[in-house]
């Protein structure tokens, strides 16, 4: 349960403060960046770098540092951090914790539900992770990949020794959420931590009760703050349990470091320190207010014959076989109604609906779709797509590459992920021997060319 709010009714924004005060201040720029608060985008005046009292996001131990605790306080957790590139940076970092600072006897291994993120490939090639993966039992989108305590308590009694971590998705793409109290349960009775890509999540924090990862078990995970929040694009945290090694907190900024640009942007750190306010400022009753707008439009769409499926509060997911039509055609069809959708996939269609979105685009959702009139389709049968693995994802990332027609790829060795973003969920990953299944579905998600070896392995 998060904190009362009169708990921050003190709330302070030090970061956006210094930049206001700066970019008024009249001071001669003689120092990056080269436009030197000239307007030629707009925002150039508060554009700024590490200039003296600006702190450092590396090594902060001033504003940032102060601006980051206040986000740990809103979010209950040990230790929070700023992130300007994303939760990708920040997945890159907790799979670095998870590694250098596991706990003796813990193998140098993530045990990972299959729906991750590219970034959480390529981190396992610059960080030479091998991985275990936890597979759906039914495959019923590449997004998905529901992982039940029974299947993970499996798989971890399997193992000759605990793994440095088990890696879970939640929410998903579509809004599916994973139980990850009983995920969390079974990972600290095997000895090993719980990390959550929370991306689509930060704002499950302020729901009552709190459904954010570390309120649930987790001990690290990322929140990608400008997907749900009002943050500009790349701000994200990486948040630090209370429960978790304290060698995370004492290493994380380093691990940000390690994969970080030394040219954070400030505008978007000034997003994340006002978005500190704005949270302690009434947010979890707006939030409130919000999912029941959303139930209601969802009970809306129901009325006209759409189908909707479970997902997170503030996602609608549009099932699309449910409407006789694919998610593209669907997404199309609003596009030209001027309605523009997060994501669409040949079953589904996402929205992403926060306390920022006003009533009348909800509105006009409900008049661009109009009543379904078609007949539903039969759902697809996808197959899954289990590469045996011919050499480990470093070896395969940094090897000699070539891409070449996605159908011509049977028995090739995949490279580097071939994926649009969204949703940057790979069907093979590097260094695994590409199947019929795999073909199967590239084809269904219009994947038309893949990243192969150079070498082709007996």
């Amino acid at each position: 349960m998060i904190t009362h709010p009169e708990d921050f009714s003190k709330m302070n924004t030090p970061i956006a403060d210094f930049v206001r005060h700066y970019a008024a201040s009249g001071t001669a720029r003689l120092h990056m960046p080269g436009h030197k608060g000239r307007a030629f985008l707009g925002c150039e005046a508060l554009d700024i770098t590490e200039i003296a009292g600006a702190d450092s996001l590396y090594e902060a131990d001033g504003i940032i540092r102060e601006s980051e605790d206040n986000a740990a306080r809103l979010f209950g957790s040990a230790r929070t951090l700023y992130s300007t590139e994303g939760s990708s940076q920040c997945i890159r970092a907790m799979l670095s914790l998870c590694l250098t600072c596991r706990a003796p006897g813990l193998r140098p291994v993530i045990v990972s539900a299959r729906n991750v993120h590219k970034a959480f490939v390529f981190a396992a090639a610059l960080l030479d992770l091998d991985v275990v993966w936890l597979w759906p039992e039914k495959m019923t989108s590449l997004c998905a990949c529901e992982v039940s305590p029974g299947q993970l308590e499996r798989t971890l009694s399997a193992l000759d020794a605990p793994p440095a971590a088990v890696y879970i998705t939640s929410p998903d793409y579509l809004g599916g959420q994973a139980n990850l109290a009983a995920l969390a349960e079974i990972c600290h009775t095997h000895g090993t931590v719980l990390a959550v890509d929370n991306a689509h999540g930060a704002y499950l924090r302020f729901l009552s009760p709190s459904q954010h990862p570390l309120d649930l078990g987790a001990d690290i995970c990322c929140d990608s703050a400008h997907k749900t929040l009002p943050v500009l694009t790349g701000g994200a945290y990486l948040h630090i349990a209370k429960s978790a090694p304290a060698a995370f907190a004492q290493q994380a900024r380093q691990a940000l470091a390690l994969f970080g640009s030394t040219s954070p942007s400030y505008l978007t750190l000034c997003s994340l320190d006002l978005c500190n306010a704005y949270l302690a400022d009434g947010y979890a009753q707006a939030l409130c207010k919000t999912v029941q707008r959303i139930g209601a439009l969802r009970e809306r769409l129901a009325r006209n014959g759409w189908r909707t499926m479970p997902s997170d509060p503030l996602k609608v997911t549009l099932d699309a076989c449910a409407a006789g039509t694919t998610g593209a055609e669907l997404a199309q069809r609003l596009r030209e109604r001027s309605v523009e959708c997060e994501f669409a996939d040949p079953e589904t269609v996402v929205f992403m609906l926060t306390p920022e979105t006003p009533q009348a685009d909800m509105d006009r959702l409900i008049d661009a779709l109009g009543v379904c009139q078609r007949s539903a389709r039969p759902q697809p049968v996808l197959p899954i797509a289990r590469g045996e693995r011919v050499c480990s994802i470093r070896e395969a990332v940094f090897a000699p590459h070539e891409t070449i027609p996605a159908s011509a790829a049977l028995g090739r060795i995949c490279g580097a992920p071939t994926v649009a973003c969204p949703p940057a969920i790979p069907i093979a990953v590097s260094g695994e021997r590409i199947t019929r299944e795999a073909l199967e579905l590239f084809a269904h998600y219009g994947i038309d060319e893949i990243d192969v070896l150079h070498t082709v392995f007996k």
